[in-house]
């Protein structure tokens, strides 16, 4: 442990299951003073405690980070228990099922661009606002290797993750000289407790197999693989790194995404 962000404080939003624990874990292992936002009381308070055992600090605020306003009152609750917000993991979104782009409900496509899309606008918004005063700051946004490649049955999903990326550089650009650095992770198959399940729901689909057989490394990624990237690009150590949307994917996106029908 090199506590390489001690006395710093840092957010992540959808901190309650999967990539965003395993990135707040993460964060509390380096001393980081870990602010956990989900709409989840039990996840949570259960990502906290897990840091608290580990011998960090956390807390955790409800948050729907599709609400503009719910955004802008964490960021004002960090700012008034730490005074001050050094890094923001803008993780929390939804996935979907399969639907061809005609047969969207408007009600669904506007769910899954709010939830995956404008709510990281939300939250960058006021995070900037914060991070200006400062001088300094550092922001990963999630998106996917959707966010890359068109993805059959998925053009809501992979509309808001390519409006992420783009959303992402272009801040990126606009808050260079002031300090602030952006950027974007694009993960593959990852093996969380969601995608677990969504593969035992549909044995019939084989989804492991054809998720495995489309990565090179023929196998799903971790959580830590992920959390580990989103520290990386929070620390000093990637201070010259800005406006990127960087694959953890096991090579996927290094031949081009493909998918069997």
């Amino acid at each position: 442990m090199n506590k390489i962000f001690q006395d710093k404080v840092s957010l992540v939003t959808g901190g309650g299951s999967g990539l965003g624990r395993a990135t707040a874990l993460a964060f509390g292992r380096e001393r980081a003073k870990v602010v956990i936002a989900d709409f989840s009381n039990e996840g949570g308070e259960k990502t906290v405690k897990m840091i608290k055992e580990a011998g960090g600090e956390a807390i955790f605020i409800k948050t729907d980070v599709s609400h503009c306003e719910e955004v802008n009152e964490l960021i004002l609750k960090v700012i008034e228990r730490y005074g001050r917000l050094d890094c923001a993991f803008n993780n929390a979104g939804i996935g979907q099922h399969p639907s061809l782009t005609a047969e969207y409900t408007k009600e669904t496509w506007d769910h899954i661009i709010s939830t995956d899309m404008s709510s990281v606008w939300f939250c960058m918004k006021h995070e900037i606002a914060h991070m200006l005063k400062q001088g300094a700051g550092a922001i990963v946004n999630m998106a996917s290797g959707a966010g890359l490649f068109g993805v059959p049955g998925m053009s809501a999903f992979s509309a808001s993750k390519h409006g992420v990326i783009g959303l992402t550089k272009t801040a990126a650009l606009e808050y260079a000289r002031a300090g602030i650095r952006m950027n974007v992770i694009c993960p593959g198959p990852i093996s969380t407790e969601g995608n677990k399940a969504q593969v035992s729901a549909h044995p019939e689909l084989e989804l492991e197999a054809k998720y495995v057989a489309i990565v090179p490394m023929k196998r799903f990624g971790r959580p830590e693989e992920v959390a580990e990237t989103v520290v990386w690009l929070c620390s000093d150590a990637a201070s010259y790194i800005t406006g990127i949307a960087i694959p953890v994917d096991g090579g996927m996106s290094a031949q081009g995404f493909t998918q069997e029908d």
